[in-house]
């Protein structure tokens, strides 16, 4: 199940495409949008990765957006150059955060679900949204109504 919307968000530190920590913590008082998905190289994750790099898709003051998978730095690293993808990528290889905020896909559990989790400036979890069927781009409209909502 996936996290509940108004509870505090789990803390987490995790490393970068450049190999540098990146901690939710850090970033209070900013919104934070955590895209959650499968895997760097594959067509639906490049597709929404870019968007967000190319399009004001999900922009908003205050608002940080990182990208979250379980493929290693290294991947992050070409894949973000490759793809010339703006937001940081955080490597999540072990599911450690996916599982703390309830995304372990559980018809595969060796990926997370395509999901977006918006963190409040406070720290709450504002806004979740799971795309059950992975093949499919999430509903970036709804992203940018919570982001609305938010300020």
């Amino acid at each position: 199940m996936p996290i509940d919307v108004g509870t505090t968000a789990p803390d987490f530190t995790l490393k970068t495409q450049d190999e540098k920590e990146w901690k939710l913590s850090a970033h209070k008082g900013k919104n934070v949008v955590l895209l959650f998905y499968p895997l760097d190289w594959s067509p639906t994750c490049e597709k929404e990765n870019c968007r967000v790099s190319n399009e004001p898709t999900i922009t908003a003051p205050n608002t940080v957006t990182v990208g979250v998978s379980r493929d290693s730095t290294w991947s992050h690293k070409a894949w973000k150059a490759a793809k010339g993808i703006k937001h940081d990528l955080l490597a999540d290889p072990l599911l450690d955060v996916a599982r703390k905020f309830g995304l372990q896909h559980p018809a595969v559990p060796f990926i997370s679900h395509r999901a977006t989790v918006i963190v409040d400036k406070n720290g709450k979890v504002a806004f979740v949204q799971v795309q059950e069927n992975t093949k499919e781009e999430r509903s970036w409209s709804e992203v940018q109504s919570a982001l609305k909502k938010l300020g």
